[in-house]
């Protein structure tokens, strides 16, 4: 078997199985679960070991903590609070692109977020919510160790990319944080309201990275919508049989279609960072709307609602980048013109 194709099985069957698992033993926030097997499982490398899975839950722990550190300075010093997070949200993305490791910042990146507008609900809520993505990574990583052996790596992996430039580091990671930060005071308001915003705005930060600002735009709203649709055309398909296995097999039919596109196995003009953003945005609206059938909710006005908060928020993240771009290269034009003009004197 071809090892793109080794690739596209492993990766789709382990997504599939951690959903089924999630769901079945009744883990909280279950649809994170696949997210989580997803991001671990992109890098065509072996799974981590157990030592690995206790070193990543530890730093999971302690990264996550620090938005409990913020709860309390939010509620009695909102102004402190606020521009603490703003320098937590820069250095968790500024991490990112020096370490290369984009699940790390994107973990201490929820950290400060999520957790810490959570914890305003009650002191009781962050903890828990800590808890359940622990447990939602325990998942993703076993699904790893059943799947991996039936479809091994092989040979060495190929090298990690060079980190961008310090100065290109410190304003891509601040275009992320910008991104971010604005979704981060809207959840504020209502923690329990819009909770996904915060998922999805972290999905769009980590993809900042993109220099070109028209491809990234294109990336950012195309790959939202791409899925939007996906995530109707599976709910259509659960409410043909809407049962657990049913779920898996769905979830597994469409993520072998995107990782497919993510790999390169199937032709596709867009970057695997576009099939990146729909795969984690896909469970981000299927999931929550799962959840609202369950509690009774209507699933079609929620799903309207997130899908506008979510078509908003990527339209922000486009016209911020716009922005930016504009203010840089007008500072290059004018430092140009500056060194020009004394090289003439």
């Amino acid at each position: 078997m071809p090892i793109a194709a080794k690739r596209v099985f492993r990766l789709s069957l382990t997504i599939a199985l951690a959903l089924v698992v999630g769901y079945g033993a009744g883990v909280p926030m279950p649809f994170i679960a696949p997210m989580f097997a997803f991001i671990l499982g992109a890098a065509p490398k072996p799974p981590m070991g157990p030592k690995g899975l206790v070193g990543l839950l530890l730093v999971l722990c302690i990264m996550l903590s620090s938005g409990l550190l913020l709860v309390p300075i939010l509620m009695h010093y909102p102004t402190t609070g606020l521009m603490l997070a703003l320098l937590g949200l820069f250095f968790a993305n500024y991490a990112t692109l020096n370490l290369g490791k984009p699940p790390i910042g994107a973990f201490l990146t929820l950290g400060i977020a999520l957790i810490s507008a959570m914890g305003l609900m009650g002191y009781g809520v962050a903890p828990t919510i800590i808890k359940a993505l622990c447990v939602n990574i325990m998942v993703a990583v076993v699904c790893q160790w059943v799947v991996y052996p039936f479809f091994p790596e092989e040979g060495e992996p190929p090298p990690p990319p060079p980190p961008p430039e310090p100065a290109q580091s410190s304003w891509l990671a601040l275009r992320a944080t910008l991104i971010v930060y604005p979704s981060y005071l809207l959840v504020l308001t209502n923690p329990a309201a819009y909770a996904p915003i915060i998922m999805k705005s972290v999905a769009l930060g980590q993809q900042a990275e993109v220099t070109n600002v028209k491809v990234a735009g294109r990336e950012l709203l195309g790959s939202t919508l791409m899925a939007a649709f996906l995530a109707i055309l599976m709910w259509f398909g659960l409410k043909l049989a809407p049962n657990l296995w049913m779920f898996g097999l769905w979830t597994l039919a469409y993520s072998m279609f995107v990782i497919a596109k993510y790999y390169g196995v199937l032709p596709s003009k867009f970057s695997p960072s576009f099939w990146q953003i729909v795969l984690v945005t896909l469970f981000i609206f299927i999931g929550p709307a799962v959840g609202d059938t369950e509690s009774g909710k209507d699933p079609y006005k929620a799903s309207a609602i997130r899908l506008a908060l979510f078509v908003g928020v990527t339209v922000y993240a486009w016209l911020m980048l716009v922005f930016l771009d504009w203010l840089r290269t007008r500072q290059l034009n004018k430092r140009s013109s500056v060194s020009a003009m004394e090289m003439s004197s």
